[in-house]
């Protein structure tokens, strides 16, 4: 597999191309249909790339699966103690498709991925709780589906206590969050 591999029509790279995706998306998951018009109204704050954008900012991550659509790649997150997919904050970066990308490369220590979906995969709002140097919040998370070889070499950071490759079919087993659940129905549905 080459570096990521990936058409130009398909990135999501400015304020103005997430807003067209947001206004154009669409989900059967009734949970997941109010986002799209919360994440717009986000939009429209000069500063809402930046994590210090409260009550809440842009992020962006990576559901990253294996060839045969069997196996995600999950990071056990230090802060959080949880389970999650790599992901992270758009520090002022507009272009969230290379912050996914970018999270997923500096949290995993892979360098090769290919996307499989065009445009947005999936989206999420959810509450990050407060620590002692920065109040609860919300992150507006854009998802993106990639694909990874499971024998490329992995790298654990500070960021995270560990990284596994799960099979989606155990995927209960490490996490109860409806929004990972609902990751793993739109892969095995597709």
């Amino acid at each position: 597999m080459d570096q990521t591999i990936v058409r130009p029509d398909q990135i999501i790279s400015t304020r103005a191309s997430l807003t067209d995706a947001l206004k154009s998306y669409s989900t059967p998951y009734h949970e997941e249909q109010p986002f799209a018009a919360k994440f717009l109204e986000l939009l429209q704050h000069e500063r809402a790339f930046h994590r210090d954008h409260l009550p809440g900012h842009i992020t962006g991550s990576a559901w990253i699966v294996d060839a045969q659509k069997q196996s995600v790649l999950l990071t056990h997150h230090a802060k959080l103690n949880k389970w999650l997919q790599p992901g992270g904050h758009a520090d002022g970066d507009e272009n969230v498709f290379a912050v996914a990308l970018r999270e997923a490369q500096e949290e995993t220590g892979l360098k090769n991925f290919k996307l499989l979906s065009p445009g947005i995969f999936d989206i999420d709002i959810h509450i990050i709780p407060a620590r002692k140097d920065f109040p609860e919040h919300w992150h507006y998370d854009v998802r993106f589906l990639f694909e990874a070889d499971p024998a490329e070499a992995l790298i654990i950071t500070e960021e995270s206590h560990d990284l596994q490759w799960v099979p989606l079919n155990k995927l209960s087993d490490y996490t109860t969050q409806d929004s990972m659940l609902r990751l793993q129905q739109k892969v095995v549905s597709n």
